[in-house]
């Protein structure tokens, strides 16, 4: 099979790879189609250490190809889809109801940085039970794609805000995971949406996806707007979702005393030092507010609750699919997530012609 591999820093190359087999836990997967996360883009950069040779990627759908012996509820042929977090289940961290953790701190986040990613023709999906689920027949595999990891990202980001009904949010950036973020937090019933964005096909994405106000952070100080929206103390919650040390602090600045900030941004790929926070706005470490760190819940479940907020059409996040492409043309592909070119914000590659 073919494989997208980590060759060196900013570099990527298709290899060949032996078709993989399954444990007894596990389901081997064929490939229909997949797309890449900027995660994807921060790690061959340096943001996480990874092996040579090690292939990417972490949201891809496909049919069941070899089921394990201990496995059950799943076939030959069955379209299937997988999260980007793959935890097992039953260690501690999963039974003390931190499965993004699995076995140690990100642990559930198997894909490349523990093993073979999913950016390739055949992949496995370890403990099946917990982490496979069927794609229902009204949902595309493009859909399902987004099912994976930008979907239940934003969507955890805005529960974890703990955006009041009613209530005042800011979202800082709006690539995928912010969009998506947004759609979240109009879901959550959100009384106003204020969010950043530089690039205008983003910023139009942003008023689609329930966004009130969209700010230009190259052309405005984005804390004394916010204030001058809601008022001097700031907003219910904020959502950092692009992973650098000025949004960051900006979202501490921004929410009001006993306000929440969820983090789903990516840190360390801009800057290793350590993140900042504004010691007057955070009360000398008395104003309770809250600072959360989060990855999207693997297992099941989860991927259940997506797919059914997709079935029922309560979010639709395909307008974010920009680009196509066959997986002969995922160097191109990932060179564009790279240096965001052509307007890129997401591609789906798909495996076979005439897919999707």
């Amino acid at each position: 099979m073919k494989a997208l591999v980590f060759l060196d820093t900013n570099k990527v190359g298709l290899v060949g790879k032996p078709i993989p087999e399954p444990g007894p836990w596990d389901v081997v997967v064929r490939t229909t189609a997949s797309s890449i996360c900027t995660s994807d883009i921060h790690t061959i950069a340096g943001g996480i250490a990874i092996p040579q040779g090690r292939t990417l990627g972490h949201e891809s759908v496909g049919l069941v190809h070899r089921v394990g012996d201990k496995v059950t509820g799943f076939n030959e042929g069955d379209r299937v889809v997988v999260g980007a977090l793959t935890p097992c289940g039953y260690c501690d961290y999963c039974q003390r109801g931190h499965s993004t953790q699995c076995g140690g701190a990100l642990g559930g986040f198997k894909w490349t940085t523990q093993r073979e990613g999913n950016l390739s023709e055949y992949f496995v999906v370890n403990d099946a039970a917990y982490n496979l689920t069927h794609i229902p027949d009204d949902v595309t595999d493009e859909q399902a794609l987004y099912a994976t990891d930008v979907l239940g990202t934003g969507i955890a980001a805005a529960q974890l805000a703990d955006i009041p009904v009613g209530g005042t949010v800011a979202i800082i950036a709006q690539g995928p995971v912010g969009l998506c973020a947004t759609m979240g937090a109009r879901l959550l019933g959100a009384g106003l949406v204020i969010t950043t964005a530089t690039r205008p096909e983003r910023a139009r994405l942003s008023e689609r996806f329930g966004a009130d106000v969209v700010l230009n952070p190259r052309r405005c100080n984005v804390v004394e707007e916010v204030r001058a929206l809601v008022g001097p103390e700031g907003v219910d919650s904020a959502i950092e979702a692009l992973g650098t040390h000025e949004t960051f602090e900006q979202c501490v600045r921004l929410i009001k005393p006993g306000g929440t900030v969820a983090n789903a941004g990516y840190h360390g790929w801009e800057s290793q030092a350590p993140l900042p926070i504004p010691i007057v706005s955070f009360g000398m470490g008395m104003n309770a507010k809250t600072i959360r760190g989060l990855l999207a819940p693997g297992g099941r479940e989860h991927l259940t609750r997506m797919l059914r907020l997709l079935q029922t059409g309560k979010v639709d996040p395909t307008p974010l699919t920009t680009h196509r492409f066959h997986f002969s043309e995922v160097e191109r592909a990932f060179q564009l997530m790279s240096d965001k070119g052509e307007k890129i914000i997401k591609p789906v590659i798909t495996y076979e012609e005439g897919d999707l």
